[in-house]
C-alpha cells in the first residue's frame, strides 16, 4: 500500500468514528430529553377524580292503617305538618256550622287585636245595652254566657265567654267593640276568609245562629290549624273551665276534652245537627302529633262524641316514628388506580314522623373527588316523606392523597 492509500484509509476509519460517537451521543441525548418530558408528565399529571359507588337505601313504607269511619255527616281529619287529610267523608259538601263560627269571630277580631303572649289585651265595658242583647239571645234560645252593665272584661276574658261556654250575645258584644256594628264584623270575616283561602266558608253573624253560616270540612280543618298558630286562641280552646271574678265559673260546652287526646276546639249546634271541630295531641316516639279534624251533622252530641272517639282511636296509631338514616350510615364508597379508598358516612341519623303508608325514601347526592381531607363533605342525603324533606350531610371516613413520586414514574400512563 502507497503512503497515499495508507492516509485514506486512516481518514475513512476516522470518519467511521466521528459518525458512531456523534450517533451515541444522540441516542443518549434523545433518552435524557425523552426521561425528561417523562418524568415532568408523570409528577405533573392531574389527579382524575374518584367516582362515589352509591348505596340507595331502600324505601320505607308501613302497611295502611284501618279506620273506624263515622257513619254520617260530612268529615275530615288532618293533622299539623302532614299532607292531605288521613280520614275524609263528604268533606267537600257545605254544612250549617253554628258556632264553630266563633272561631271565625275570634280569629277576626284577634288579626285587628292581637293579644301578646302573656298579656290580656284591652278592656271592654260592658253596658245596659250588653244585658239586652243578652236576653235577646235568650229569646231566641241561643247559648249565652252571663254579662252585668259596669263590668269591665278584658279581651282574653271576653273571649272565653265567646268560645267556653259559647255565648252568643259576646259575639256581638266584641263585634260592637272591635268594629262598630255585627255587621262590619262579618264583612272584616268575609274578608278574612278569602284572605285565607278558605272559599267555600262564609258567615252572616258572629255566634252561628243563622243556618247560613257555611262551611266544608276540609276547609274547617286548615281552619283548626289557623287557630291553633294563635296562642290566645288555643288557650281557650282548650280549658275545660275558665273563672271571670265579673262573671264567675264558665265550663267549656266541649265535653271530649280531656277524652282520647282531645284538647279543642269547638262545639256547634243547630236546630237539625251537633257539630264538632276538634283537636288532639298524640306523643310519637320524641315527637307530638296534633291533629285537627271535624264531624258534621250528627243527631246528637253524644253521637257525634262517640263517632269521633272511635275515629281519633283508629288514626292515632297510625302515625309513626321512622328511623331511614342512622349516624356514620355509609351511603357510598371511593377507590383510585393508587390504592386509596374512602367511605361516605351520614353525619348525623335521621328520624322522622310519619302515618299510615305514606313512604319515606332517601336519595343519596355524593359528589366525585380528587384529593381529600379526612371528615371533608361530600354529598348529602335527601330523606323525603309526602311534604317533608330534610337533608343529612355526607363526610369522609378517610383522607384521599396524593399518589406520590414513585407510583407516578412506576407507572406510566395511569393518571392520563
Amino acid at each position: 500500500m502507497t503512503e497515499d492509500e495508507a492516509r485514506a484509509a486512516k481518514a475513512r476509519v476516522y470518519r467511521r468514528r466521528r459518525i458512531v460517537v456523534f450517533s451515541a451521543l444522540a441516542i443518549v441525548v434523545a433518552l435524557l430529553t425523552t426521561g425528561g418530558v417523562y418524568t415532568s408528565n408523570a409528577l405533573g399529571a392531574a389527579v382524575p377524580a374518584a367516582a362515589p359507588q352509591i348505596t340507595d337505601p331502600e324505601p320505607v313504607a308501613a302497611a295502611a292503617q284501618p279506620l273506624a269511619l263515622p257513619g254520617f255527616g260530612s268529615y275530615a281529619v288532618g293533622a299539623v305538618g302532614f299532607d292531605g287529610l288521613m280520614a275524609a267523608g263528604n268533606e267537600s259538601t257545605p254544612m250549617a256550622i253554628a258556632s264553630i263560627t266563633k272561631i271565625v269571630t275570634a280569629l277576626t277580631v284577634l288579626e285587628a287585636n292581637p293579644i301578646p303572649a302573656g298579656e290580656s289585651g284591652p278592656d271592654i265595658e260592658y253596658t245596659e245595652a250588653d244585658v239586652d242583647i243578652y236576653w235577646d239571645m235568650v229569646a231566641q234560645n241561643g247559648s249565652v254566657a252571663p254579662v252585668e252593665a259596669g263590668a269591665v272584661l278584658s279581651l282574653r276574658e271576653s273571649l272565653e265567654a265567646l268560645l267556653v261556654p259559647s255565648g252568643n250575645n259576646y259575639g256581638i258584644s266584641i263585634a260592637n267593640w272591635a268594629f262598630g256594628s255585627e255587621q262590619a264584623l262579618v264583612d272584616r270575616a268575609n274578608a278574612w276568609l278569602a284572605a285565607h283561602g278558605l272559599a267555600n266558608t262564609h258567615v252572616v253573624d258572629s255566634s252561628g245562629m243563622s243556618d247560613d253560616n257555611v262551611s266544608t270540612a276540609a276547609d274547617l280543618v286548615v281552619l283548626g290549624q289557623i287557630a291553633l298558630q294563635d296562642p290566645t286562641l288555643a288557650t281557650i280552646v282548650a280549658s275545660a273551665s275558665v273563672e271571670i271574678p265579673e262573671i264567675g265559673v264558665l265550663t267549656n260546652s266541649n265535653k271530649m276534652l280531656g277524652t282520647h287526646g282531645v284538647d279543642g276546639m269547638k262545639t256547634g249546634t243547630t236546630d237539625d245537627a251537633a257539630n264538632l271541630l276538634f283537636t288532639a295531641d298524640y306523643a310519637v316516639g320524641s315527637s307530638t302529633v296534633t291533629v285537627v279534624g271535624v264531624l258534621l251533622g250528627g243527631q246528637t252530641h253524644a253521637a257525634v262524641n262517640e263517632a269521633i272517639a272511635a275515629l281519633l282511636d283508629s288514626v292515632a296509631p297510625g302515625f309513626h316514628e321512622v328511623a331511614p338514616l342512622t349516624a356514620n350510615q355509609v351511603l357510598a364508597e371511593y377507590s383510585t388506580p393508587w390504592g386509596e379508598s374512602a367511605r361516605a358516612r351520614t353525619a348525623e341519623g335521621a328520624t322522622l314522623v310519619v302515618w299510615g303508608e305514606t313512604p319515606v325514601d332517601v336519595e343519596v347526592q355524593a359528589e366525585p373527588v380528587t384529593l381529600a381531607q379526612r371528615g371533608e363533605n361530600v354529598g348529602a342525603a335527601i330523606v323525603r316523606a309526602g311534604s317533608q324533606e330534610f337533608s343529612v350531610p355526607l363526610v369522609l371516613d378517610a383522607a384521599i392523597e396524593d399518589p406520590g413520586t414513585w407510583w407516578r414514574l412506576t407507572n406510566p400512563g395511569a393518571l392520563d
